[in-house]
């Protein structure tokens, strides 16, 4: 199993001068931290004025100022927002592209779409057609990455003529992707597309596993017709994080800021906003109570390990996911007001005492995979309906701007 750090980039009101400077270089640092610790992937996620619940509107910089302080960490859109009202798909794939050469073939292209009205609402996307938007998209965004040129396109929703995008990522043809997903309907839909699932919601194994069984079962149908021009067959779900030696410790650290983010999410769906006058952290501490002490008073009679508490707790919580059929597991740290430095130490700890009991089969079990999946993958890019590249004679003329010849630039210097 490989493990993987998530950000949002949450900051709940009151805000102080100099809040969202130490936010994002606290979660640098722990990104950093994880690179040295082993961790195989950091996550970061794309949203637009979504107060308190994500800061994190230009994932690009934030992955490479990460990309230039680590070595070894892939580095993941989780997700990049790919409808064209949000990014043009050519601006996705220079970016994307850029970033991979920077990083050495480390990126990792999640697509998304966005679900709140403050988003799509701001960028004048339908919301029924959002998702139709996101993969007409993602499509083009591959080809754009594979193809020299790219042919151009005619779609419903956006259009391109001939150019050569460039540059082309260092990962051939293109970076994995992989696909937000947060039921079991958008868990078959990544599989028929040939991406990976970045299923982010928070499950209990028993629905791990049957998330699992969709996903794979539909990879290895006649539904799985890619989108790219490779297979990402993986999924990896997001779950808590915040692990100590005394249990009622790690949620005393972890339970409040995973609480406010499932209470966040479901505010900015439900519920009207002001935008910034809004205080999501203080609707949300009136109506808590005394809760993280009920939870740890709870836990002393049998406790259900959700990703929070000892060393033991956590590997059984990721032997469960494991046996599940999960090939990824991304932990949810940075929430609410969860400290850096208990960030930190739950990192090292993880790293110290649970990681290396999953490292050790990790090899042989994806070469395993591998090995059983390699035909079903073969068979789908048979499947595919792939974008005829052009021939030369076809690549049309793009006229000068001015009709006028060149300076001779020898003549000129003389």
């Amino acid at each position: 199993m490989r493990f993987g750090v998530f950000y949002e980039l949450q900051l709940p009101k009151p805000w102080k001068e100099g809040d969202e400077h130490r936010l994002f270089h606290e979660a640098l640092d722990q990104v950093v931290l994880a690179d040295k610790l082993g961790f195989d992937y950091a996550w970061e996620v794309e949203h637009h004025f979504l107060e308190e619940y994500s800061h994190s509107s230009a994932p690009e910089v934030f992955l490479a100022s990460a990309a230039a302080k680590t070595e070894n960490i892939r580095l993941g859109h989780g997700i990049r927002q790919v409808i064209p009202n949000y990014n043009h798909p050519a601006r996705t794939a220079e970016t994307v592209a850029t970033l991979d050469l920077m990083s050495s073939g480390r990126v990792q292209l999640g697509i998304g779409e966005g679900a709140t009205r403050l988003e799509l609402g701001g960028f004048g996307i339908p919301a029924k057609e959002k998702r139709a938007m996101s993969i007409e998209a993602a499509e083009q965004i591959a080809n754009m990455m594979a193809l020299d040129p790219y042919p151009g396109f005619e779609g419903k929703y956006f259009s391109m003529p001939c150019r050569n995008i460039i540059p082309k990522p260092y990962q051939k043809p293109h970076p994995p992707m992989w696909m937000a997903c947060t039921n079991r309907d958008t868990i078959r839909v990544a599989a028929s597309l040939g991406l990976g699932a970045l299923a982010f919601s928070f499950v209990d194994p028993e629905e791990a596993k049957t998330w699992s069984e969709i996903y794979y079962d539909t990879i290895k149908s006649d539904e799985c017709v890619p989108i790219g021009h490779s297979v990402n067959a993986n999924i990896a779900m997001v779950s808590n994080f915040s692990i100590h030696h005394d249990r009622a410790e790690a949620i005393r650290r972890g339970h409040e800021g995973f609480e406010f983010f499932g209470y966040a999410l479901a505010a900015l769906v439900t519920r009207d906003t002001v935008p910034g006058r809004t205080n999501m952290w203080g609707e949300y501490l009136k109506q808590r109570g005394n809760r993280t002490e009920e939870v740890i008073e709870a836990a002393k009679e049998g406790y259900d390990a959700t990703g929070i508490g000892t060393p033991d707790d956590m590997r059984e919580h990721l032997k469960a996911f494991q046996e599940a059929g999960v090939d990824q597991v991304i932990f949810m740290q940075q929430a609410g007001r969860n400290k850096h430095a208990h960030i930190c130490e739950s990192l090292q700890l993880f790293a110290d005492e649970v990681m290396p009991e999953f490292k050790q089969e990790l090899a042989a079990r994806e070469a395993a995979k591998q090995e059983e999946l390699a035909p079903y993958i073969e068979a789908a890019l048979k499947r595919k309906n792939w974008m005829k590249p052009l021939a030369d004679d076809e690549i049309p003329l793009v006229k000068a701007s001015v009709a006028k010849p060149l300076v001779n630039q020898t003549s000129a210097a003389e």
